[in-house]
């Protein structure tokens, strides 16, 4: 592990976040299936690129869990809006996370608001799956991260006309875009609970 990588999980932990080093997509899954996840568990999943990339939302489709799967082929918006609110009550919420800085702390901007707050209170335990990319020093690097990346390419993958999908980088203080998806910012540091959310890093470049 890198110096960094070492010092934000001592930090994480510190903030009573469980966090850990996973060296490989397969060996996560592997791990989540024998350790966390249990078959007939209730499961949601937030907006997540890296779940994909690293074939836990195809774990979490295998049959095994009821999953909560708010992005099906053939989804009503009204059904879409009722899995989010289900999500509440999950035994896992899984996630990644825009930004984790050296302190300890997860930052997050969302556009419905669904997944900062099921990170922050509802579900029984949150799983956090995050690439080392999403390391930065400070809550300041946290915001230009997602300034600077994860706004202007989910704005691109979602098909949506916002300025920074256009320019690739959020330079508008107050965006009145009816596409934006900056819209609730959550940062999570001590936790209560130390058992709740756990946090995976994974080697290199997973998400944005």
């Amino acid at each position: 592990m890198t110096e960094q990588l070492e010092k934000t999980i001592a930090a994480l932990q510190k903030n009573n976040i469980q966090a850990q080093f996973v060296e490989s997509p397969e060996a996560l899954t592997a791990l989540l299936r024998r350790d966390y996840l249990r078959p007939g568990d209730t499961v949601a999943m937030g907006g997540t690129v890296t779940a994909a990339e690293t074939g836990v939302a195809q774990l979490l489709a295998c049959g095994d869990y009821r999953f909560l799967d708010r992005a099906r082929p053939g989804i009503t918006p009204e059904e879409a809006g009722e899995m989010m609110r289900r999500a509440f009550f999950a035994d896992w919420y899984i996630t990644s996370t825009n930004a984790v800085t050296e302190q300890g702390e997860l930052f997050n901007v969302d556009g419905n608001g669904n997944r900062v707050a099921a990170m922050a209170f509802g579900p029984k335990k949150v799983l956090v799956i995050a690439g080392e990319n999403k390391i930065v020093p400070d809550l300041e690097a946290a915001v230009e991260q997602v300034k600077a990346v994860a706004a202007p390419k989910n704005c691109l993958r979602l098909g949506l006309s916002t300025p920074c999908a256009a320019t690739g980088h959020c330079g508008q203080q107050r965006c009145r875009s009816e596409g934006r998806i900056c819209c609730d910012f959550s940062v999570q540091s001590y936790q209560r609970d130390p058992q709740r959310i756990h946090l995976f890093f994974l080697p290199g470049q997973l998400g944005y």
